[in-house]
């Protein structure tokens, strides 16, 4: 006993011939972006051969160095020193300095300018060479400086009252400088024994040149300071006495 199938009609693309092989397809063109309505804009064609040369940048010109031609030369003739540039001017300290080595002619002009290069440097000389004595007075000169700046500013005010016109800047600069013959002091100090007479007499002289030197600045950089000239070299003697103190013991 056989079975019968229903099996689908099989319907061939063609037409009905199963000989028939199947169609090929045209090549089609690539695909081509749109152009760009704006000539002005080329970079919007992907067209790269026929979009125009763009004009929009020019090609860059560097200068050389020190010919002082083109926007962006640079001339390194007419730059300063790196120290002007800073603020410390070594011809002025060297004038400053030279000028409190006379203590009998004293050129308060160049000291108008105000400064610390100089008192600094002092400073570190004075540490440098207590640390060569076995003394360690960093610190202490540097505190000290400050608060004798400060007494010494508070003092000359109050006995100039309104008219006085001596800053914190100028005192601090001046008894910085004037600390020249402590400076000198500690180096002989090296080289005196402690303790003995002969550097008791060196100490009154270079405190006696600082204190001279220091009260005729202060007199006549500052206005009212004439008539109080007593006081002020007062207040001079005790600052400069209690660095010779560091010296010698």
């Amino acid at each position: 006993m056989s079975k019968e199938f229903n099996v689908p009609p099989v319907i061939f693309p063609s037409g009905g011939n199963p000989n028939t092989g199947p169609q090929r397809r045209l090549p089609t063109a690539p695909f081509q972006p749109p152009r760009s309505s704006n000539p002005g804009i080329p970079f919007m064609s992907f067209d790269i051969g026929s979009s125009p040369a763009s004009t929009s940048f020019s090609t860059p010109q560097f200068g050389t160095i020190g010919s002082g031609t083109g926007g962006g030369s640079a001339n390194f003739d007419d730059e300063l020193p790196l120290l002007e540039e800073l603020g410390i001017n070594t011809k002025q300290i060297w004038n400053k300095t030279v000028s409190i080595l006379n203590p009998f002619r004293v050129k308060a002009d160049l000291h108008e300018d105000a400064d610390l290069s100089g008192p600094f440097l002092f400073l570190m000389a004075f540490g440098l060479f207590q640390l060569l004595a076995g003394k360690l007075h960093f610190g202490i000169i540097l505190g000290w400086v400050t608060v004798a700046s400060l007494f010494l500013y508070v003092v000359f005010n109050m006995l100039a009252g309104r008219n006085g016109n001596l800053d914190l800047y100028r005192c601090l600069s001046l008894i910085g400088y004037c600390m020249l013959p402590i400076v000198i002091l500690s180096a002989v100090a090296l080289f005196v024994p402690q303790g003995g007479l002969v550097i008791f007499v060196m100490m009154g002289i270079f405190v006696i040149w600082s204190t001279r030197v220091c009260t005729r600045l202060l007199v006549e950089l500052a206005s009212c300071g004439d008539e109080h000239r007593g006081l002020i070299a007062y207040a001079c003697f005790l600052i400069y006495m209690l660095f010779s103190l560091l010296v010698v013991f």
